[in-house]
C-alpha cells in the first residue's frame, strides 16, 4: 500500500530529492548530528550569517516558510494531491506573559486563516507557548503556588479558553501538542476542562497522547469513559512520543521509574492497542493517527475497510509531518483517506530548536532515517531508468 514511491515523490523535482537524499544521510549520522547541532547553535548565538544556508537545506525541507502566507504555495500543492496542511508556528522556549501573548493571538489568527478552508482542516498549539513550563510542572508536582503564580495561572487558563472557545466559534478543530510528563499533567485537566466545555456536539479540542509513556492506555480509558458519562466527545491526537531521551535521563538522574515503555516493540503494542480501542469507541471519540508506522497506518485502514466506515469519514484523520514519510501521506490521499501533514513555520531563528529536535527524534528511532533513504533512493533509480 505504501511502496509507490512515484506517488509518494510526486511533488519532488530531482533537485528535491537529491537535497532531501544529502540531508536524511547527515541526519542517520549521530555523531554528525551532535556535532552539527553544537555548531548551528554556536553560528546562532554568535549572530554569524548562517540563516541563509540553514533555510535551503533543513529548514525548507522540514518547514513550510517562515510565516503563514509563506506556506500557501506549499499547502496549495500538497492539497492538489489530497493532502491537507497544519500551520504549526514552531516557536519554543518563551518565557515572558508579553510572548505568551503573542502566541495566543498568534493562533487565534492562524484558527481565522484556516476558516472555511478545506486545506487547513486543524489549528495547533503547544501548551508552553501560552504559559511558563516551569509553572505548568509545579502544578504536575502538586505544589502549592504562590498567589502571584495562580493569577499567573488564571492567564494560562484564559488563554487556553479563548483560544478554545475561538475554535469553537470558527468549528476549527485545534490540537493541542503534548510535552514532558512531569508537566503533562496540568496540562491535561487544562485541555480535559477544554474538552467538556466545548465538546458537546464534536470534537474540536485534541489533546495529545505520546504513546510510548506505558500509562497512557489506561489515560485514554479513563477519558473515554468520562465522556460516556459526562456527554462528551473526546479528541485526541495519538503519537508515539517526541522527549524520549530526555524523559529517560531525567527518571535515571533522579531516580525513579521511566514513563517510557521498556522497549520500542512494547510502545508499538501500547500504541496499536490504543488506537484499536479509539476505533472501536467512535461513538464517543475522534482520532487523529499521528504515525510515520506502516502497520499503525494499515491497522486503521483495515478497520475502517472491515467496519464499512467511509475514508471520508471526519472521525479519523492520518497524519505526519513535513518532510518526512511522504510514501504513507501521499498513498494514503491517493486512496481518498484524510490526511495532513503538520507544516512548521516561522523565523529561522527561532524555528531552529524544533528543527534541532527533529534531528535528534530521528537519529535516535530506529530505521526512520534509513527507510527515508531507501525509498528517496528507490525514487531516484525510477526516474533514471525513465529517461
Amino acid at each position: 500500500m505504501f511502496n509507490n514511491t512515484e506517488i509518494a515523490f510526486t511533488l519532488k523535482s530531482d533537485a528535491d530529492l537529491d537535497r532531501a537524499y544529502f540531508l536524511f544521510k547527515m541526519i542517520d549520522n549521530q555523531p554528525l548530528v551532535r556535532i552539527g547541532t553544537a555548531v548551528t547553535n554556536f553560528a546562532l548565538k554568535a549572530n554569524l550569517p548562517v540563516e541563509g544556508l540553514i533555510r535551503a537545506t533543513v529548514f525548507d525541507h522540514f518547514c513550510g516558510g517562515v510565516n503563514e502566507k509563506d506556506c500557501l504555495p506549499v499547502v496549495k500543492k500538497m492539497f492538489e494531491k489530497g493532502v491537507a496542511s497544519i500551520l504549526d508556528y514552531s516557536v519554543e522556549g518563551k518565557e515572558t506573559e508579553e510572548q505568551f501573548d503573542m502566541a495566543s493571538n498568534k493562533t487565534l489568527d492562524l484558527i481565522s486563516f484556516c476558516e472555511d478552508s478545506e486545506a487547513l482542516p486543524f489549528a495547533v498549539f503547544k501548551p508552553t507557548g501560552f504559559g511558563r513550563f516551569a509553572l505548568f510542572e509545579k502544578i504536575t508536582a502538586k505544589q502549592t503556588l504562590t498567589s502571584k503564580e495562580e493569577a499567573e495561572w488564571q492567564k494560562v487558563r484564559n488563554r487556553f479558553d479563548s483560544v478554545c472557545g475561538f475554535a469553537h466559534e470558527l468549528k476549527v478543530p485545534i490540537l493541542i501538542d503534548a510535552e514532558e510528563s512531569w508537566m503533562q499533567d496540568a496540562a491535561d485537566d487544562l485541555i480535559l476542562e477544554m474538552m467538556k466545555k466545548y465538546n458537546k456536539e464534536r470534537a474540536i479540542v485534541f489533546n495529545t497522547v505520546q504513546l510510548y509513556r506505558w500509562d497512557r492506555l489506561d489515560y485514554i480509558k479513563k477519558i473515554i469513559k468520562m465522556a460516556q458519562q459526562e456527554d462528551f466527545r473526546v479528541g485526541f491526537k495519538l503519537v508515539r512520543g517526541a522527549y524520549m531521551e530526555k524523559e529517560n535521563a531525567r527518571a535515571s538522574e533522579l531516580g525513579y521509574p521511566s514513563p517510557i515503555c521498556k522497549s520500542k516493540a512494547e510502545t508499538d503494542k501500547n500504541f496499536d492497542t490504543g488506537l484499536q480501542y479509539m476505533l472501536d469507541h467512535l461513538n464517543l471519540c475522534e482520532v487523529f493517527v499521528g504515525s510515520h508506522n506502516e502497520y499503525s497506518n494499515l491497522m486503521a485502514v483495515n478497520h475502517m475497510k472491515e467496519h464499512q466506515i467511509n475514508p471520508k469519514d471526519g472521525r479519523i484523520f492520518f497524519g505526519q509531518l513535513f518532510g518526512m514519510s511522504d510514501h504513507i501521506s501521499f498513498n494514503l490521499a491517493y486512496l481518498g483517506y484524510h490526511v495532513a501533514k503538520y507544516l512548521p513555520f516561522g523565523p529561522v531563528r527561532d524555528v531552529m530548536p524544533y528543527l534541532i529536535r527533529r534531528a535528534e527524534e530521528n537519529t535516535s528511532v530506529a530505521g526512520q532515517t534509513s527507510r527515508e533513504l531507501m525509498l528517496i533512493k528507490k525514487e531516484r533509480e525510477r526516474r533514471k531508468l525513465r529517461e
